[in-house]
């Protein structure tokens, strides 16, 4: 049986600074092979030139057969491309916008199928929250709100959660207003690894950082730690 991966960054990595490459790493060695290959699909930010420049310093770095996917100059065949892969890498931006473009273009389906045959899906920001059921997101410059995403797995899951002044007030809100049951909470610097659907390791590359369950109880928001799951400390 062909084991399905999500690694849902809070924030971080390349995107920000070329340094130690901790998670990226990480990402690579789920791979379990030399030289795998992985695909960047940088839509968020409208594919920028420097984000994409970063992907291929970093990932080249570790020997990787890198690639990404242009929405905004000629496209390539998009299925036949993604399907072999063994790595995607979703980066951040306006999360609203980008599905709007992959929706219209397919890439959404072509996801799912590569996910279901063991292409390990990955990302930070916007690249975090879209595989799950909804994300809280800033694509809106005025205020937060809550976005239906590509439902690959279960759950309402906040980026940034300790790095943005808004995220959390908001996420208090909509649990008070009962708007959502619960939200997986993703620090800076943590990711979350989703192995077959379900949450199995947190991985904290800095800041000692942290996911959480956040939900509101008794009158209290309640941030716990998840159940059953591993915590590593690259």
């Amino acid at each position: 049986m062909t084991n399905r991966h999500i690694i849902a960054i809070g924030g971080g990595g390349f995107g920000r600074e070329i340094k130690d490459l901790k998670i990226e790493r990480y990402i690579v060695s789920q791979a379990k092979k030399e030289n795998p290959s992985i695909c960047f699909i940088p839509t968020a930010t409208g594919d920028d030139s420097n984000y994409i420049e970063n992907f291929y310093k970093a990932f080249n770095s570790l020997n990787c057969k890198t690639s990404h996917i242009d929405f905004f100059k000629r496209t390539i065949d998009l299925k036949k491309h993604i399907l072999k892969q063994d790595i995607v890498f979703v980066g951040g931006g306006n999360t609203k916008s980008m599905l709007a473009v992959w929706r219209e273009w397919g890439l959404d389906n072509i996801l799912y199928n590569a996910y279901t045959n063991g292409t390990i899906m990955s990302g930070v920001s916007a690249g975090a929250i879209c595989w799950f059921d909804k994300g809280i997101t800033d694509s809106w410059k005025e205020h937060q709100a809550i976005l239906k995403c590509l439902k690959f797995v279960k759950g309402v899951c906040c980026p940034h959660y300790d790095e943005e002044p808004e995220r959390i007030p908001f996420v208090s809100e909509i649990l008070k207003s009962n708007k959502i049951d619960e939200c997986i909470a993703i620090e800076g610097f943590c990711a979350l690894h989703l192995i077959n659907d379900s949450p199995i390791k947190i991985v904290s590359f800095g800041n000692d950082s942290n996911c959480y369950n956040v939900k509101y109880t008794e009158k209290k928001i309640v941030h716990n730690q998840m159940e059953n799951i591993n915590k590593i400390i690259l």
